[in-house]
């Protein structure tokens, strides 16, 4: 036989640990400093740049 389960305790323990990724998640974006803010996105406009300029055109 199977295991039995209780599922409102399964269900809190689902919703807590999205909870705790989220929660990391905005950790890592909204903690940083506005250094590494800006850092980031001229990184990012860099390498969209690079893309941008490796894209091909067609007739």
């Amino acid at each position: 036989m199977g295991e039995i389960v209780n599922l409102n305790r399964a269900r809190k323990a689902r919703d807590k640990a999205a909870a705790k990724t989220d929660a990391a998640n905005n950790r890592a974006a909204h903690g940083r400093t506005k250094v590494e803010k800006t850092h980031a996105e001229a990184e990012k406009a860099r390498l969209d740049a690079l893309l941008d300029g490796a894209k091909r055109e067609d007739d």
